[in-house]
């Protein structure tokens, strides 16, 4: 999606192993299946697995209960438990708020969702990707996108890929963990694969017709549809498998092959004359606009923390500009909505300031604040043990006596002492890569709770207006994830480069679906039950695969149709399709289309 955020597929295999004691994994025994269907919670039988309980009681049966009776229902029900998280969202509305003030509290509710996208992006934007491109540098791969070069490709479809698609696959993980809330997750994927395919597409059209760089977008499509149509054979026979669940991360690893192997043919044929640059050939930015960008996107923390003087600072002076969230120069040159929603992000901001280091290779002292740096040797590794599994690892107690977190609160603070001694203000040490992982793990830790608390208040807002999860996936969480990357893509295309956000569209939501689904399935296997089943018991299920196939077979025939030149009314095209399926998947959830019995 946007070309602002990444992570490779090591990087996800070796994260995947931190949070694996936060993923929910199944029990030995018969899997527990994942329902996909209408109401989003397991069948008769894997509902109650274990628990001896009577099938109907349902949670989104609360409402049709007396209002005096919500609360009872909720704590007594064992299907209302929430899956990690730190806020019960479910005992909020209807224990803490009064039944006259429940619209209130959905308002309420909805508000803190859009505040979680925020978070979601900034934590990706500002900090995620900054310390990705920080180590891809210390991993030797090329960040100079204007040459074709073995290391180009392979930043692209691997460090670029997961920090653009890092919500989109924290949040498919997340919801995978929980039986009740797969729906969420197939429903994301699935949807955001169509309104990135449709409205981004057509949208880049629209604002600027181009000629599609062709074997990169056939080559994509080609990749999409296989993705597509082994989902729709998985959904079909009701269950993955460990080998299938690997085929996916295979899948990917195979297409990174490939797309590194179509650049070193290309480029072997245009050094020895036998293929000259065609308008297959996506557009690339100048070393100066892409550096331009690079400075724009790591941040608002690239010149709004270099000082005004180059004379030595103190350290107090270092870390209250290096804390400051706001660029006053900026503040005053920039629109209202502007500033509106900069006041919006201050306060998450400034948590990440101080719990996240960023190291920025583009910089000559590397991002390097000592007194800051130094707090994050405490503050992030507390940040990670409290976030880890809700922070039931962190309130540990060692022996009964000791709890984990002042162990890591005793151990920082004596390395950040060593360090702050050992090290000065103007160079920063040799080992300062280091902070790059450190950043990169703690910002990871960061959308993973984030995202955690996503799928809970959206599991909430399912039961409270009794939507599917499917529906909730292919609409809100879909749409939060990808609004970032429609607003990058078309500011790209603005700038006069649509061929690169077009082939970003399709790019990056490949790696969404092959990493997301094979990734969360994966996570919830045992050795004893490498199987997890998926029950798309919904029409919808059906109708989401259905639609997003048809609109990449659409996309295959239509552009080479065209001779790969974009038009207004292709981009027309992909809106109305857009809107023709969100109008018959509503009449779906709503039961007006409905297979009859």
């Amino acid at each position: 999606m946007g070309p602002a955020r990444a992570l490779s597929l090591a990087g996800v295999l070796s994260l995947a192993g931190v949070l694996a004691g936060d993923s929910g994994v199944q029990p030995a025994g018969s899997p527990l299946p994942l329902d996909l269907g209408h109401t989003g919670v397991p069948g008769k039988d894997a509902l109650n697995h274990g628990r001896g309980l009577d099938a109907s009681l349902d949670c989104r049966e609360v409402r049709k209960h007396n209002s005096s009776e919500w609360c009872r229902f909720i704590r007594s029900n064992p299907d209302c438990r929430l899956e990690g998280g730190f806020l019960n969202y479910l005992e909020g509305i209807f224990c803490v708020f009064p039944p006259q003030l429940l619209p209130l509290a959905v308002t309420l509710y909805a508000l803190w969702l859009l505040y979680l996208f925020i978070i979601l992006g900034v934590t990706a934007e500002k900090f995620f990707c900054p310390n990705l491109s920080a180590i891809s540098t210390n991993l030797k791969l090329s960040h100079n996108v204007a040459v074709f070069s073995l290391t180009c490709p392979l930043h692209g479809v691997t460090f670029l890929a997961f920090g653009n698609g890092a919500p989109d696959v924290f949040s498919a993980v997340v919801a995978f963990s929980d039986p009740r809330t797969a729906g969420l997750a197939i429903g994301a994927i699935f949807g955001a694969g169509v309104f990135v395919t449709t409205v981004v597409a057509g949208g880049i059209a629209l604002v600027k017709p181009f000629t599609a760089a062709s074997r990169p977008f056939l080559r994509d499509v080609i990749f999409y549809m296989v993705a597509i149509f082994l989902t729709f054979l998985v959904l079909y026979f009701g269950r993955i498998t460990l080998g299938e669940a690997l085929g996916y991360l295979g899948l990917y690893v195979f297409y990174v092959f490939t797309v590194v192997l179509c650049t070193w043919i290309h480029r072997r044929q245009r050094q020895e004359g036998l293929a000259p640059p065609g308008p297959w050939e996506p557009e690339m930015p100048t070393d100066a606009e892409e550096q331009e960008s690079s400075g724009t996107n790591s941040g608002d923390y690239g010149e709004e923390y270099r000082p005004l003087l180059p004379s030595q600072e103190t350290s107090l002076h270092i870390f209250t500009s290096a804390l400051s969230p706001l660029d006053y120069r900026k503040w005053r040159r920039k629109p209202w909505y502007w500033r509106l929603f900069k006041v919006f992000k201050m306060p998450v901001e400034l948590m990440l300031l101080l719990t996240v280091p960023v190291v920025d290779p583009d910089k000559d002292d590397l991002n390097w604040k000592r007194p800051l740096n130094c707090l994050h040797i405490l503050t992030s590794p507390l940040l990670c043990i409290l976030t880890l599994k809700s922070g039931t690892y962190g309130l540990y107690q060692i022996q009964g006596v000791f709890p984990v977190w002042g162990l890591v609160i005793l151990v920082g603070s004596t390395l950040a002492i060593i360090i702050f001694i050992s090290t000065s203000n103007e160079e920063p040490p040799k080992y300062h890569c280091v902070f790059a992982f450190l950043g990169f793990l703690a910002s990871a830790m960061w959308i993973n709770a984030a995202a955690t608390e996503l799928v809970n208040i959206l599991r909430t807002l399912g039961i409270i207006f009794q939507l599917s999860n499917t529906v909730l996936g292919l609409t809100l969480l879909a749409w939060g994830n990808s609004i970032g990357d429609t607003f990058s893509n078309l500011t790209m295309a603005r700038q006069g480069y649509p061929r690169m956000a077009f082939s970003a569209c399709f790019g990056g939501i490949i790696f969404n679906i092959l990493v997301g689904v094979g990734l969360g399935c994966l996570l919830q296997m045992t050795s004893s039950q490498p199987v997890v089943k998926l029950e798309p018991d919904s029409l919808l299920v059906w109708i989401l695969a259905g639609a997003l196939g048809l609109s990449l077979v659409f996309s295959f025939v239509s552009v080479p149709a065209q001779c790969f030149q974009l038009s207004k009314a292709y981009g027309i095209c992909l809106l109305l399709y857009y809107l023709a399926f969100l109008c018959v998947a509503l009449l779906t959830e709503f039961r007006v289309i409905h297979l009859s019995a």
